[in-house]
């Protein structure tokens, strides 16, 4: 394992949010503070509490999720994408590193700042409304888990897109869509029981609940279930990533 080469690529996209400040954590962390007066404050000291959790407490784990997957996948497509677009990614699939290491090196790297975002919006979120987490290893290891994974996502976006417009479609078209509508906001609970059905096609409400669930002990679908969506996807995009490295798809033409 080339950790030197780990390192460089994962300090040298670190650098790149540090340079990129405003527009990788203040902006993303300001836009989440908005929602948590709107609808923590201002809307939530008038709607009832679900399942004895107060609203304001209860968008907290769905304001971190929504952030989370879109942070994860813009920092790794964004972060892959440009050597694409400036013609360096050829040296550095021409480098003594294997697919593995670059993998480990960029998801890393977008994994890890989507982690410190996500605790800097959990921190905030207290300014605003008290909660308290009930198993704090499970929301660490579910916000581990589900930047890695979408990472990994962003990961590939970024290989497949061919312009910066490309680079924000599924974000802006398919993930925040699917976000909101994943009971980011509201329990699925709430639904017609038809629309319940429906919902649970939707892959996010397996992230938030399991999410909420690390916070409150209560989800609208089973840990277990949540818990093995999340590592399904982790393959499922593992195994993308293993053929696009090795058919060299849209990285060596």
């Amino acid at each position: 394992m080339n950790f030197h080469a780990i390192k460089a690529i994962f300090r040298f996209e670190l650098a790149r949010t540090w340079r990129t400040l405003l527009q990788s954590i203040a902006a993303p962390v300001l836009s989440t503070s908005l929602y948590f007066v709107v609808f923590g404050s201002a809307i939530g000291s008038r709607m009832t509490a679900i399942d004895g959790v107060s609203y304001g407490a209860f968008i907290v784990p769905g304001l971190m999720m929504l952030s989370l997957l879109t942070e994860s996948i813009s920092n790794a497509s964004f972060g892959i994408y440009m050597p694409k677009w400036s013609g360096t990614i050829y040296e550095v699939l021409s480098a003594p590193i294997s697919a593995i290491e670059i993998v480990i090196g960029y998801v890393g790297a977008a994994a890890t700042k989507s982690i410190i975002l996500g605790l800097v919006i959990l921190t905030t979120a207290r300014v605003f409304v008290p909660f308290e987490i009930a198993h704090p290893l499970w929301m660490a290891a579910f916000l581990v888990l589900t930047a890695v994974t979408f990472s990994l996502f962003g990961f590939i976006i970024g290989i497949w897109a061919q312009s910066f417009e490309k680079l924000q479609i599924v974000p802006m078209l398919i993930v925040t869509p699917l976000t909101f509508l994943g009971g980011s906001f509201y329990s699925i609970g709430i639904l017609p029981p038809v629309w319940q059905k429906i919902t649970l096609f939707n892959p996010v409400v397996y992230l938030v609940s399991g999410f909420r669930w690390s916070f409150y002990g209560t989800s609208d679908v089973g840990v277990e279930l949540s818990l093995g969506m999340t590592l399904g996807f982790l393959v499922l995009c593992l195994a993308a990533v293993a053929w696009i490295f090795r058919t060299g798809y849209r990285l060596k033409t």
